[in-house]
């Protein structure tokens, strides 16, 4: 008998969406593997702003869409601004795509993703 997984709400896909549309530019996307990278410590905005070679309001516009998006989380520390990765939020993001393309209707092995990720 095959396991019917609950489908996403509306909500959920609009929320899934945006934050896709969050990390849609080069930038943001350098700057999520650039966290992920630093995961679980971070970096300050100086050190992000140093490795991509970003201006810096442009930068801050990128982080506030990240944010906003709540796929990076962030801390004051004195006079800087620490930022996370905001694993929870991707792992979510990873479950909603796992459970379309790798258990209802098989479109990608399982066993092709963890492959992947090793």
């Amino acid at each position: 008998m095959k396991m019917r997984l609950a489908k996403p709400s509306v909500e959920q896909v609009v929320k899934y969406a945006e934050m896709f549309s969050a990390m849609g530019t080069e930038a943001r996307l350098r700057i999520m593997q650039l966290l992920l990278s630093a995961h679980p410590e971070g970096l300050v905005v100086g050190e992000i702003q140093e490795e991509l070679d970003i201006p810096n309001s442009t930068l801050s516009h990128h982080l506030d869409k990240l944010k906003a998006e709540e796929l990076v989380d962030v801390q004051r520390e004195s006079t800087f601004l620490r930022y996370t990765a905001n694993t929870d939020a991707l792992q979510e993001l990873l479950k909603f795509l796992y459970a379309e393309c790798c258990t209802r209707n098989k479109a990608v092995k399982p066993e092709q993703i963890v492959r992947i990720c090793k």
